[in-house]
Formats: C-alpha cells, sequence, structure tokens
C-alpha cells in the first residue's frame, strides 16, 4: 500500500462522512419541520392528551365550601389506538369510551341542596354520545346539568334529605393522543373506587405519577388486555392512566442510519485494507471510492423509499441494493480473495448495526458485540501472518535474510 494510497482512502472517508451528515441533517431538518406541522394537524382532528378528573360535589349553602367526593366510584374505559402517520412521523392517536357511576351522599342531618361538578377532559375535546343523569332512590331526576361558563365543568343541583344519596351516571366518546389518565385532587381520601380499563393493545406503560394496577392482567383474545384498579379506602392515591405504544418513526431512524453510517463505513474499510495486505489483494483508492458509494447507496436509498413503501420493505430493498453493489464490485475486482471476507463485514456493519437502530437500547451493544467478534476473526485471520515481513508503505514483499 503507497503512501499516497492512504491518503486518497483517508479523503475518501472523510467526504462520504461529510455527505452522510448533510444527509442526515437534511432528514432531521425535514422530519422536525414535517413533524411540527403533522403534529398541529393530526391534533385538530384527534384533541389532545385527554385528562379526565375525578368529579366532586358541594353543599349549596355551605359556606366554607367544603368538597365532598364520591363515596363510591364504578369507572369502564376502553381504549382504541388508532396511530396515524404524516409524513415520516406516527402520532399516537386512539379513541376512548368512558362510562362511569358516582354515588354522592348527604352527610349532614338537614336536607341541603347539593351541586354536582363533572369535569370535562378539556375545552376544545369533542364528546359524543354524552350522557349525563341523575338518579335518586332509583328514579332518574329531570336533565337539569349545564356546561359552567369559562370552565370545563358539567354541573347539576339536586335536593338531597340527610343521609340520602344520588347517583350520576355519565357517558361518552372521545379522541384524544399520546396518553389518557384518570386523576385526583391532590391528597383526597378515595372510598369504594374501581376502574376497569380495556386496551386493544398488549404493549402497556404507564404515565409517571400513576399507580400499577391492582388486580393482575387479564389477557384477552386478539392481543387485548384488561387492567383493574381498586381503592378501598386511600389518602393521596395515585391517579390512573396508560401511554399509548410508540411507533416507529421512520424519520428519526433514517437519520441516526445517515450519521452513524460514517462509523460502519470506517470500521469497513479497516477491515478491507488489512485483509487486503494479508491476502495480497490490494485496492487502489479509486476502488474505495466506488466501494464507499456502495455504501452511501444504502441510507439513501431507504431515506427517500420510506415515503412510498413500508418501512421493513424500505429496509430490505435498501440493504439489497447496497450489498449487490459493493459485493458484486469486489467479485469483479479481486475475485473471492477480498469477496467473502466483505460480504459479511458489510452485512453486520451496515446492515445489522442500522437495524439496531429500531431497537431502543440495543445499537451500543450491538456495536460493541460486532466489534469483539470481529477482532477474534481478525486474530484468527491473521495468527499465521509474520508481520515482520508486510512493508506497509510499499507492497508485500518477502523480506531478505542475509547470509550469515
Amino acid at each position: 500500500m503507497k503512501r499516497y494510497h492512504l491518503i486518497f482512502i483517508t479523503l475518501i472517508f472523510i467526504f462520504t462522512s461529510a455527505a452522510w451528515w448533510l444527509l442526515g441533517a437534511t432528514l432531521g431538518y425535514r422530519t422536525s419541520t414535517i413533524g411540527t406541522r403533522g403534529r398541529g394537524a393530526v391534533m385538530e382532528l384527534w384533541g389532545p392528551n385527554l385528562i379526565q378528573h375525578h368529579p366532586l360535589a358541594r353543599l349549596a349553602e355551605d359556606r366554607e365550601h367544603q368538597t365532598l367526593l364520591p363515596t363510591q366510584s364504578s369507572v369502564q374505559v376502553a381504549l382504541d389506538y388508532q396511530p396515524r402517520k404524516r409524513g415520516l412521523i406516527w402520532h399516537r392517536t386512539y379513541g376512548v369510551a368512558f362510562q362511569a357511576e358516582y354515588v354522592f351522599k348527604n352527610p349532614t342531618a338537614v336536607t341541603h341542596a347539593m351541586e354536582l361538578d363533572f369535569p370535562l377532559p378539556g375545552h376544545e375535546v369533542r364528546l359524543e354520545q354524552f350522557q349525563f343523569d341523575l338518579l335518586v332512590d332509583g328514579k332518574p331526576l329531570p336533565n337539569t346539568a349545564e356546561r359552567v361558563p369559562g370552565e370545563d365543568v358539567m354541573r347539576a343541583r339536586v335536593e338531597l334529605s340527610p343521609g340520602q344519596a344520588v347517583t350520576l351516571k355519565t357517558a361518552y366518546e372521545a379522541r384524544g393522543m399520546d396518553f389518557w389518565s384518570y386523576e385526583f385532587a391532590p391528597g383526597s381520601r378515595i372510598r369504594d373506587f374501581e376502574l376497569r380499563l380495556h386496551t386493544n393493545f398488549a404493549e402497556v406503560d404507564f404515565p409517571l405519577n400513576t399507580g400499577s394496577p391492582t388486580t393482575p392482567l387479564q389477557p384477552l383474545e386478539g392481543g387485548q388486555w384488561e387492567l383493574g384498579w381498586r381503592y378501598e379506602d386511600v389518602i393521596a392515591a395515585r391517579g390512573v392512566g396508560m401511554i399509548m405504544p410508540a411507533e416507529v418513526n421512520v424519520g428519526a431512524v433514517a437519520t441516526r442510519v445517515c450519521l452513524f453510517a460514517p462509523l460502519s463505513l470506517g470500521l469497513f474499510f479497516g477491515v478491507l485494507l488489512l485483509a487486503g495486505v494479508v491476502k495480497k489483494a490490494e485496492l487502489h483508492p479509486m476502488n474505495y471510492l466506488l466501494l464507499a458509494a456502495g455504501f452511501f447507496a444504502f441510507p439513501l436509498l431507504f431515506a427517500y423509499s420510506v415515503d412510498v413503501l413500508p418501512v421493513v420493505a424500505a429496509f430490505a430493498v435498501a440493504s439489497a441494493a447496497s450489498m449487490l453493489l459493493v459485493g458484486g464490485y469486489l467479485r469483479w475486482v479481486a475475485g473471492g480473495k477480498l469477496f467473502w471476507i466483505a460480504l459479511p463485514t458489510q452485512f453486520f456493519y451496515l446492515v445489522l448495526f442500522s437495524a439496531s437502530f429500531f431497537l431502543t437500547g440495543f445499537t451500543g451493544l450491538t456495536l460493541t458485540v460486532g466489534g469483539v467478534v470481529t477482532l477474534a476473526l481478525l486474530m484468527a485471520g491473521t495468527a499465521q501472518v509474520n508481520w515482520a515481513e508486510v512493508n506497509w508503505l510499499g507492497s508485500w514483499r518477502a523480506r531478505e535474510v542475509a547470509a550469515s
């Protein structure tokens, strides 16, 4: 290997890396800009995160405005996960069907007018099939509930004799994004509360500051789950919530593939240089330029094919095209001497390393394992080489041994 060949190969690596970083920056800007605009458009159609607060009541004549909470609560929630894609971004949209029954009692020894407040999940949230019914002693009352002006609250008023109870039955259907939660007032005492949550997905995850289910998870058919929370008598009870499953956002993955591609190319060039010296099949810098172009074809093709192909298909097509270019070219240039070394090396450092970006937390492990395996193979393949006979700045030559 001539000295200026190493310089040219280094320059090829630097310029190819710069091109990858430029492509990665372009994809990152495109993903961020379109993602921001797309999220706003999706939110207009589906609404924001839905947060349902626990209802409360107060006695109309109570000057201290003491808050009364339900003595019994039974809540049924069904989450229907329906992700939507805009550009290169998947948005975690869902529908929710909410049903609940709450029992409030007059705790005093005199007849009082009680105001019941049922918080709505948001000011701009569209609620369909809305129901708000009051029952006393099993008999329905006239529906006088009204939305409080300027507040996200439905309010109703009912007369209750001492110890008498009123049952609030409410239901609605709505749509939201990212997560759904049910929250209690800080430090409140929750009695006889039960919530059953049904999901049409199996990847359950709970938001911060929410409680885990108190009943075992129950798998249903079709990857669905049913979860339960029951609070008999709890002070400062944690809320209930569910985060929608995270979809693979191909824009972010394609950006990371481009930004980390120089690492793959550098390792590939290193293995190829060493193998070329050992196998006496050294390549010209022009060969390395074309090999770098074959490498570059993978992220370029993947980045612009995910718009029209499913992500797995786009990844497979880009991988196959790049490996065909690099492997086929090496086969023509160096025969089988470098082909059977370069092919698995490219497959691991380019394809498997890039695929690890789809699995959060496995990228570093993949690269580490690959580096160790590559080191082991290089050590095994060069164990019989007499490095004293290798001239790195000239061609392979046997050193003449002077006669003693």
